[in-house]
Parts: C-alpha cells; structure tokens; sequence
C-alpha cells in the first residue's frame, strides 16, 4: 500500500526509531543519537533532530542506548548536605556542565554519615552510573579507599584525600592569606573558630592559619581555638564559649560565612562590635557576606564543579584523572577594619575580584 500523495512516508510506521529519525533530518544515526543528548538552544543540528523528534513522536530508549554504549548516559554526585550552599553552588555547576553533554546527574546527599555513605553510592550504582563525584570525603581515606575499589571512574571535588584524583580550593593557602590580613591590620592576639578536623578543607584552612601566624610572630594560643560545625549555631556556641574564657583577642578565623555570621550574634549579645571590638573574616563569600560586611575568602565553587565535571567525563572515556587545585581570594570588607584593609581591597579589585 502505498501513502497518499504529499503525506509523510514515515507516518503510521509504528513507533518512531532512531532510523526513522536519522531519515528524516537526512544525518547519520551517530550524529544524531550525539544531537539528541545536546541542548537544542546554541547547537542548530541538535536544534534540527529535537524537532524532527518532536515531530515524528520520538523518545530516546534509555535501555536500548545503554546496551547499545555500555553506558547510561548519567553521572552520581555523592554530597555531605544540599543546604550547605557552598556545595549547593558546586552541584549546580556540575548539572549546567554535564547535561550540556548530553548527561544528567543523580545526586545522594549523606550528613556526613559514614554509616550513609557507602550506602549512598551503592545506591547510584545501582542505577548503573557511568561514575561517581565524591563531596563527602574524609581524611581517614577508609571510605574513598573502597570507592576506589570498585573499579568505577570517580572524581573528589572541595574536600581532597591523599592518593585520590580531585578538584580542591587551596585551603591552606587561604588559611594564610587571612593570617596575614589579619597581622597587618594590626591583630596579633586572634582566635580561630575551627570545622571539623576529619574535613581537609577545613584541616587545611586551619593548618595554614596556625603555620602563618607563627611565622609572623604571633602564634596562635591553643585556648583561643574552639572546633565544631560548619553552621550559625555551631559559630554562635563556639563564639560564645571563647567569650567565656577570656577577651583579650581582637580578631577571628571562621571556617565558613555561616560560623562568623553565628559569631556575630555572638558578639553582638556580649556587646562587641564587628569589625570595631573584634574582626572576623569568614570563608566561601556566600551573598550574605556583603550584606554583613564581612571579609570572607571566596572560594571558586563554580570553577570547582565545572573542573571537576570535565575531568570525571574525561575519565569515563578513560583520559587518567590528575588532581587541581584552585586558588582562593580575599575579599575585605568592613568586619576587618583595620588601616591596612582598604589598602588590600583595592589590590583584590585591581584583581578582578
């Protein structure tokens, strides 16, 4: 039986193919199978088979692709907490970066559990995921050990662990920078309202504070450092105890914004001014950091998602994975006061902060 006059060849010829496809945009079945895994909006030939598609009826068989590949076209992403923002900002970075090629992300958050954590990646293996982000490491190195057990290409992206392929801040070195800022603004008797030790971000950045302000000479007394979480309650209690203690410093390290911003209600109940009585510098320079005026190191976590992203998608194709880490930046803002600060600011911006 032959199709009336004018009418589309293809139609009523059951459910639409990838063949049915390739015929109708006139390319060929791999570039076009590519194009269906692309965003239409800036591609024109990834425009031209999502119309057709849309036209014909087309959907993609997931299952037939994957034996087709021996791939599924999708990435799992290991976090320690999605209302942590800073990580928020990197697995945003990592979706824009990976569905642009045609991937998509499944993510399983953990709390820093270790209980948590295997179970979450057996459970993104279970989905069958071509490899694994890890944002939940610890320093002990047991978990991210087994991860590389298992033979699946995986990438470590904001917290590193020694042996193992990532994408990192240089905490350390931002640990430095603030000690420094901190010295020539005039504090040498300053506390440091630490994260947890077990994090290596959070290691490092306190790692580099202490080592450069005993270069400096002005070493950090052991009672002015208090260790606890990452979040405004944590900052509020561990201000609060170093308050109890004693008074005497004129300047603070807080592992993130959200400890200084616990320690600014701290301070502002004990009747001390920010930036005035006491500097605080925070770290990630979330947005709220501007509207406290509080100095903070930004660190890059959309660069963070973005490298690590390539070089996850990299290892699935097999290129080895070789760690980077990014530099950090000190944005000054009032909290620090000081007469060194506005001195410094103008170098930040001069930077293109």
């Amino acid at each position: 039986m032959t199709n009336p006059p004018g009418s589309d060849p293809l139609a009523g010829a059951g459910r639409p193919t990838l063949r049915m496809l390739a015929e109708r945009t006139g390319l060929h079945m791999s570039t076009v199978s590519r194009a269906l895994r692309r965003e239409p909006a800036s591609d024109p030939t990834a425009e031209l088979v999502h119309r057709a598609a849309a036209e014909l009826g087309y959907r993609p068989d997931p299952l037939a692709a994957s034996l087709r590949s021996g791939k599924t076209g999708a990435i799992g992403m290991v976090a320690h907490s999605l209302t942590d923002i800073a990580q928020a900002m990197i697995y945003e970075e990592v979706d824009h970066y990976v569905v642009e090629r045609g991937y998509d992300v499944l993510v399983a958050s953990t709390r820093d559990d270790p209980g948590a954590q295997r179970k979450r990646v057996e459970l993104l293996l279970s989905r069958r995921v071509d490899g694994l982000l890890i944002g939940d490491a610890h320093r002990d190195g047991d978990y991210v050990d087994w991860v590389a057990s298992l033979g699946v290409p995986y990438v470590l992206v904001m917290r590193g662990a020694e042996g193992h392929p990532s994408v990192t801040c240089d905490d350390e070195l931002a640990g430095r920078m603030v000690a420094d800022h901190l010295v020539e603004c005039g504090h040498t008797r300053v506390a440091l309202l630490a994260g947890p030790d077990w994090s290596a971000a959070s290691h490092g950045r306190a790692v580099g504070f202490r080592t450069r302000l005993a270069e400096l000479g002005a070493p950090l007394d052991d009672d002015l450092v208090e260790s606890g979480g990452l979040h405004a309650a944590t900052g509020r209690a561990a201000m609060e105890r170093l308050l109890a203690r004693r008074r005497d410093f004129t300047g603070a390290f807080c592992a993130s914004d959200f400890v200084a911003f616990g320690a600014t209600s701290a301070l502002a109940a004990a009747g001390l001014r920010l930036g005035d009585d006491v500097a605080l510098v925070g770290f990630n320079d979330l947005q709220a950091a501007t509207s406290l005026d509080l100095t903070s190191v930004r660190s890059p976590q959309e660069e963070m998602g973005r490298v690590a992203a390539e070089m996850l998608m990299g290892a699935i194709e097999g290129v080895p994975a070789v760690s980077r880490t990014l530099a950090p930046q000190l944005i000054v803002r009032g909290s620090t006061g000081g007469p060194a600060a506005s001195a410094l600011a103008a170098d930040v911006a001069g930077a293109g902060a």
